[in-house]
């Protein structure tokens, strides 16, 4: 493992930067992300039907992207997102827009009323992208998506997770009662300082880090205390 890790505040200092000190619009960051990420899971095998699990935030947004490039790699993608486009972060909601502008079918869930209907949007997937929590996200997920993050482990579908695994803290490592098990975690920049920690690995499988857009050594400079 690469012995530059980013804690949660550093990951959040890398975004400052790159989008306060170097101009580079989040939605350009987000578009990298996600492309990088479609990258790394088509080279490690990930290959349709994936079922792409979008949160309110930016971990969200990347996953809009991820589903917008799994289609144009001609892979067979649904996307689910927990939250209405209103509530959805600005970037995010960005490729909403340009998701139902192309024609993509977007199904917004609501709570645990729909769970037992739910289940059936994972029939079939051979994958799932976990985009529902960010590195931001601190202690247990809550209800409902505590309930659809044990869903989405007990499907028989392997599973992608965006940055980080919901329900995984960015910088203990220590998993929630709820945590996504992944068979491949997709990180950015640099690896999570929880990753370090033996109860992490269960959950993380198979690592691969994002490249952004933005030099490496530059990011290590936004990452260090007092920049």
């Amino acid at each position: 493992m690469d012995t530059f890790c980013l804690t949660r505040e550093q990951a959040q200092a890398v975004d400052r930067y790159a989008i306060d000190r170097l101009g580079i619009p989040g939605s350009i960051l987000m578009e990298n992300a996600g492309r990088g990420c479609v990258d790394a899971m088509l080279a490690a095998g990930v290959c349709g039907p994936v079922t792409v699990c979008c949160g309110r935030g930016n971990n969200g947004g990347d996953g809009l992207v991820i589903a917008r490039h799994l289609l144009r790699h001609g892979v067979t993608c649904r996307t689910l997102v927990w939250g209405e486009v209103d509530r959805l972060s600005p970037d995010a909601r960005l490729n909403w827009m340009i998701l139902q502008q192309a024609g993509h079918p977007i199904v917004t869930m609501g709570g645990a009323s729909d769970l037992e209907v739910g289940r059936t949007l994972f029939d079939g997937a051979a994958w799932i992208v976990d985009a529902l929590l960010g590195t931001g996200s601190r202690g247990s997920p809550r209800p409902p998506l505590d309930r659809w993050i044990d869903v989405m482990n007990g499907s028989g579908a392997r599973r992608v997770a965006i940055d980080i695994p919901s329900g995984l803290d960015a910088d203990t490592g220590a998993p929630a009662d709820s945590t996504i098990r992944a068979a491949i975690t997709c990180t950015m920049v640099a690896p999570k300082a929880g990753f370090a920690n033996p109860r992490a690995q269960e959950f993380l499988g198979e690592l691969h880090v994002i490249d952004i857009g933005v030099p490496l050594a530059w990011l290590r400079q936004a990452a260090l205390p007092g920049n």
